[in-house]
């Protein structure tokens, strides 16, 4: 990789030589855009699935600490950054199926 200074760069720019392939830029067409999206595996496929948005500001984590099974533990770090978002999201869904049974039959706790 060559690195370049913010003062490299500058003199680059006033050569005209800012590494842009300029003939391709202007030989691409609208169809050839349309069909880069197309192909592109990060693009979203129609209208995005908001049935499960949340509105508004999240809550306000509280720090504990807690003690986990080892291997649980385990299993929710090998999942990769943001292990303690997903804990958080299961244990979060889990009481909310517990409060719409506590609405639908209050006699079951």
């Amino acid at each position: 990789m060559n690195r370049l200074t913010a003062e490299d760069i500058k003199a680059k720019l006033a050569l005209g030589e800012d590494g842009t392939d300029w003939t391709k830029i202007e030989a691409t067409t609208e169809a050839d855009i349309e069909a880069s999206i197309k192909n592109d595996p990060d693009d979203i496929a129609g209208e995005p699935d908001w049935t499960k948005a949340v509105i508004g500001v999240p809550a306000r984590k509280e720090h504990i600490n807690i003690r986990i099974d080892h291997d649980v533990l385990d299993w929710f770090r090998g999942r990769g950054k943001g292990y303690q978002t997903m804990m958080n999201n299961v244990l979060r869904a889990f009481v909310q199926t517990r409060q719409q049974t506590e609405k639908a039959k209050p006699w079951i706790k």
